[in-house]
């Protein structure tokens, strides 16, 4: 039922960002679900429930293909912020059915099984050479040698982008993403604003360039589908594109730095790995739980629903906690332990449902590409400072993760 506003969960709070862990199991503890009036919010702090609701379809990432915003009982977005709400919106994270079918249905051809097993090696070569350049300088940040030049060059070889043009990718990424933070400020709209025109314009002569002369590449290839008669518009497909990009690496990114710093603060279960490393994937698995890289998923109420007797109505939003939903103990054995060999783990990092990551299967590539590149050419990599933690709650990173190779 719900409850007063609970003080420890505070996504503004540099200390509770560090560590919000303890809080969630005081979430637990408090309820199924608790009202926070400072998002004004509905939080779901268990796995269970996460895990349902995020299959419900009484729930949705947008309602707009049933109410307008005045019939929801929402304000509209101010009109300075349309760039950014017009490139988020036409993306099929925030579509549902049955636009959201149709482009999850034909993105989809480039992320079947075969296809993502054929990057294999190109990820494995790349993520070699990355490693092998830290190592030839003897250390360096793990974040922006390693973490973040992997998954960007990879998906943007997927999407066509000319290696010349992807400097710019991260940037407007992160100015980007910096809107799925709680309560944004101003400031962030601006930059999100600004980044939402350059990469729009930037993708729209690609577009145009491609329609020209088509390639390989999956920008192509939705061109092609368009001309087939799948219908999809040139604002989905921008939206299609800067959502694969930022999806696409932004997870990835977070996960190894957030990962990397938890084996170097439980090194039993580092030198474990490093003795073993058939231990990698379920190591990534475990670490995706124990330092959850996407902390909370919103969803609009479209229909009332009743969570543990307690009403929530339409028009209200629900916050789901992945990260307490990860560290539930009532899934996960002693799950403030870390278990690289935990062998029944159910994390909810990829989220469910439709809303399902499509990229996960790459993602896990990823992953175990730069770890097993690690592990091999660096086996006495060290970190050489406590790294900081970013300000952002939702998405949960490092500014940087220095490290040193002997």
């Amino acid at each position: 039922m719900a409850g007063p506003t609970v003080l420890a969960f505070d996504p503004w709070d540099p200390a509770f960002v560090a560590d919000p862990y303890p809080a969630y199991a005081e979430l637990r503890a408090r309820g199924r679900v608790i009202r926070y009036e400072p998002t004004d919010q509905w939080l779901v702090p268990r796995h269970a429930d996460v895990s349902a609701l995020l299959r419900d379809r009484r729930l949705g990432r947008s309602y707009q293909h049933r109410f307008a915003h005045e019939e929801f009982g929402r304000t509209p977005p101010p009109e300075a912020h349309e760039p950014f709400h017009t490139l988020n919106d036409h993306g099929m994270l925030d579509l549902e059915p049955p636009d959201h079918t149709r482009i999850r249905r034909l993105v989809s051809k480039a992320f079947t099984p075969r296809t993502v097993e054929r990057l294999r090696p190109y990820v494995h070569g790349l993520a070699n050479d990355l490693v092998a350049g830290l190592v030839r300088e003897g250390g360096g940040d793990l974040l922006t040698d390693v973490a973040e030049p992997l998954p960007v060059a990879v998906i943007a070889e997927m999407l066509g982008i000319p290696e010349a043009d992807r400097a710019q990718l991260r940037p407007w990424s992160a100015d980007i993403c910096g809107m799925y933070e709680l309560n944004p400020s101003e400031e962030t709209a601006r930059r999100a604003v600004r980044a939402s025109r350059e990469f729009s314009g930037y993708l729209r002569e690609l577009i145009a360039a491609r329609r020209e002369e088509p390639g390989e590449d999956l920008i192509s290839g939705l061109i092609a589908a368009h001309d087939e008669g799948d219908r999809l518009t040139e604002q989905e497909m921008i939206s299609t594109a800067v959502l694969l990009l930022n999806a696409g690496h932004e997870a990835t990114v977070n996960a190894t730095v957030n990962g990397w710093w938890a084996l170097f603060a439980n090194p039993g279960q580092l030198a474990a790995l490093r003795a073993d490393h058939s231990l990698v994937p379920s190591a990534i698995e475990e670490l995706m739980r124990y330092d959850t890289p996407l902390q909370l998923f919103e969803r609009w109420v479209l229909d009332d629903i009743e969570i543990d007797g307690t009403t929530i109505p339409r028009g209200a939003e629900v916050a789901l906690l992945f990260g307490s939903a990860n560290h539930d103990p009532a899934v996960f054995a002693d799950p403030g332990r870390l278990d690289l060999a935990r062998a029944d783990n159910p994390h909810i990092s990829f989220s469910a449902g439709i809303h399902y990551c499509i990229g996960a299967p790459l993602a896990r590539i990823e992953l175990a590409a730069s770890m097993t590149a690690l592990l091999r050419q660096a086996p006495t990599l060290t970190l050489t400072a406590e790294p900081e933690r970013t300000a952002n709650f939702v998405i949960r990173g490092l500014r940087s993760l220095r490290v040193t190779v002997a």
